[in-house]
């Protein structure tokens, strides 16, 4: 690279990210790190040559086409680009990269302690000593669900589904799991595959999505599906919000049907459906699950790599379009 190329960059990185990032690039930095909406990412772009964004910056088709010319490159600090409308960046001939392989680790963390905050009731445990109503020990109090040996359902065996799995039988669970494709037996470790989604419900006493967000996926947890559920059974998110129908998820909840509910994301957070505020029975956090100083870093470094290639020919190793 003879001339430094410019990027635009929408959030604070983690200080050795955006130290790589100063070395190879000049820098069109956030200044306060607050979410940018789309029309000021657009009027940022003017004059840059790449764009670094987060999952909270949204690039529908209306904006990809109205990005300047010059923009040739957006590079993702995430594994999910449903952020990004592939297909308009396609015909704009704008690369888009992704961050996948160094989150899983963290974010599987995040899922198994979903599980077992929701299955152990730690939210409404944590509000009582919190609130100073805790008033004494009794046989049948706070009595929760216990994951050791239970049947776990997945929804997306990629690599993080596939690394639940393993921690997963850490605490003796089965392993049933929906993917769009079966793995080879050496990936699937003794787990069991589902065709349908529908086949595999019945045998989640827990089920963990790690599906991404498409046009197929949205929606994917509605009503009907939650009723295949064994009763009681407990709801783990932490791949997006909207593959999950939040009145039927709720409702779900409300009758029992769902016994517990650990959500790591939402539609259209952070201005989350506040009925999920209202029930004891969810364990909620607040988009957190890559949120490690060493894999936000990873991600990070991840971003500037799939740049640098670019820009110094090569094909990014991260190239999603």
């Amino acid at each position: 690279m003879s001339e430094r190329p410019l990027i635009l960059v929408t959030r604070t990185l983690m200080p050795d990210a955006e130290a790589r990032l100063l070395r190879s690039f000049k820098a069109r930095l956030s200044a306060d790190d607050v979410p940018l909406s789309t029309q000021e990412i657009i009027a940022a772009a003017e004059g840059v040559d790449g764009i670094l964004i987060s999952p909270t910056d949204r690039l529908d088709a209306d904006a990809v086409t109205a990005l300047p010319p010059g923009v040739r490159i957006i590079a993702c600090h995430s594994v999910g680009v449903d952020n990004v409308n592939i297909e308009a960046a396609r015909r704009r001939g704008i690369v888009v990269t992704n961050t996948p392989d160094v989150l899983s680790a963290a974010t599987t963390e995040i899922a198994l302690l979903l599980m077992l905050g929701a299955a152990r009731r730690a939210s409404e445990g944590e509000r009582l000593i919190r609130g100073g109503n805790w008033k004494y020990w009794a046989i049948n109090f706070m009595v929760g669900t216990e994951m050791t040996g239970k049947r776990l359902g997945i929804i997306g065996m990629g690599r993080i589904g596939q690394l639940v799995a393993k921690r997963a039988r850490g605490f003796d669970m089965t392993i049933h799991y929906w993917n769009r494709r079966r793995l080879p037996p050496e990936l699937e470790g003794g787990a069991q595959f589902h065709e349908r989604i529908e086949e595999l419900l019945p045998q989640a006493d827990f089920l963990s999505i790690h599906c991404p967000l498409t046009d197929e996926t949205r929606g994917l947890l509605n009503a009907e599906r939650l009723a295949l559920l064994p009763r009681g059974a407990i709801v783990v998110n932490t791949a997006r919000g909207p593959i999950i129908d939040d009145e039927a998820l709720i409702a779900a909840l409300r009758s029992g049907q769902v016994a517990a509910a650990g959500l790591d994301v939402f539609t259209d957070e952070p201005r989350i459906n506040p009925a999920y505020l209202t029930l004891d029975n969810t364990f909620l956090l607040p988009h957190v699950g890559s949120a490690t100083r060493e894999t936000r870093t990873a991600m990070g470094i991840k971003a500037i790599a799939n740049l640098e290639a670019f820009f110094q020919g090569d094909a990014p190793p991260d190239r999603v379009v």
